[in-house]
């Protein structure tokens, strides 16, 4: 009975230490690809950027659970700080943490607590993330970001305005902002993230065993 209970202690062991090894490959990966980010002029002014790191964490969260896919968002943060250090005093960097796990533990949660987990459950977890996350960006940008922005660079909330003018000519006030710049920014980068996911997460997770 002592052996099958040291057997069993040993199996748990080796499947945390796979787990965290897992999580850490997959923040890593997630932090590197966050370094590497473009502009989407014909949606949202250049300091909006586009990247793909939330591929891993949404694989992670998928094959792991959406707690372990808020543990992969904290190390891709810390590891793009350590990389490439920050221009917004953190304050971007706690924002996009918060905007990720807005994505990743809906989406989560949907798919991994199905008895049966499917491309359906998949897809509907992604579609509430991209709309949950959709609408915490507004608010995080208009209340939090624009201003903290505009106070750290000495811009005036006037300033970004006439930047989204130039991108979309709608744009006349901050809700005009919100609305055609920033809700179009991130349906389009959350469901661009949603469809990579969605053909290669069945390969990967081969790899990561984690169903």
């Amino acid at each position: 009975m002592s052996e099958q209970v040291l057997k069993g202690g040993n199996v748990m062991e080796r499947s945390r230490t796979r787990t965290l090894t897992q999580i850490a490959m997959l923040g890593a990966v997630a932090g590197v690809l966050m370094n590497f980010e473009f502009p989407i002029p014909f949606l949202a002014p250049s300091f909006y950027q586009l990247d793909f790191s939330e591929i891993p964490v949404l694989i992670g969260s998928f094959a792991m659970g959406p707690l372990a896919g808020v543990v992969i968002e904290l190390v891709k943060i810390l590891v793009h700080l350590v990389t490439k250090g920050t221009m917004t005093a953190g304050v971007g960097d706690v924002a996009n943490f918060i905007l990720g796990c807005a994505f990743v533990v809906p989406a989560g949660l949907i798919y991994r607590f199905h008895h049966i987990k499917s491309r359906k459950h998949a897809v509907e977890g992604m579609v509430v993330g991209t709309v949950l996350t959709s609408i915490a960006a507004c608010l995080l940008n208009a209340f939090v970001l624009l201003p903290a922005y505009g106070k750290a660079f000495g811009m005036p909330i006037e300033a970004f305005i006439e930047m989204g003018t130039a991108v979309n000519p709608s744009v006349n006030s901050l809700l005009g902002f919100v609305a055609m710049i920033i809700v179009p920014f991130n349906l389009f980068k959350y469901t661009l993230t949603s469809m990579i996911v969605f053909f290669i997460y069945k390969r990967i997770r081969v790899i990561l065993k984690g169903d």
